[in-house]
Formats: structure tokens, sequence, C-alpha cells
């Protein structure tokens, strides 16, 4: 959070923008997950279908990085794309929580 303060004196704290870093472990991220998906021989909107997604476009926003798997999701997300889910989860958490994932895992590779 952060202080933010307005020029009529007043002040508010507001979330923090997402550091460049971030930004760019969710966009590699997503684009590990297109290749996974392309793999699969899966488009968007077939992926966005057998999840029960209303939208194929929030597969689109997660490949782009501008979102992330949600955590109630990732493991049908892996097994549509035909991956072991505990493997698919620890895999995206080295981007989305890299800190968590050193801690967790130390330095091995996923």
């Amino acid at each position: 959070m952060k202080r933010v303060k307005h020029q009529d004196g007043s002040a508010e704290r507001q979330p923090a923008k997402a550091a460049p870093d971030a930004k760019q472990l969710r966009k590699l991220a997503g684009d590990w997950l297109k290749q996974r998906r392309a793999d699969a021989e899966l488009s968007q909107a077939d992926l966005a279908a057998r999840l029960g997604l209303k939208y194929y476009t929030f597969i689109s926003q997660v490949e782009n990085g501008f979102s992330r798997v949600p955590t109630e999701v990732m493991g049908a997300w892996a097994g549509e794309l035909g991956l072991e889910p505990a493997a698919f989860a620890r895999h995206l958490l080295r981007y989305y929580e890299p800190e968590l994932h050193r801690l967790l895992f130390g330095a091995e590779s996923t």
C-alpha cells in the first residue's frame, strides 16, 4: 500500500502498482501457458469451454500477462492441458510468487 496525497490536502492509501518484474513474470507465465495450450492443440475458445469459462478472452488475458490462473481452477486447467496438476501449480508459482517458490523448493528448477 502507498499513501497518496491529493491537492486538497487529503490523503488515502492505495495498493501499490505491480512491479515491472511481476508484470514480466506474468507475461513469461502466459507465454509458457500459451505453448502448453498449443501443444494440447486447443484454441483459447476450446480451453475456455472445457474450463466452463463464459468468455475465452480470460484465456487471452492470462496468456498476455494481464491476469493469473486462479488457484481454484489450476487443477482443471492442468488437466485440460494434459499436465500433472501439482507440477503445473509448482511451475506457475515460480512466476506468480517467486519468493514463495524459492522458500518452498529452494533453487531447484521446475
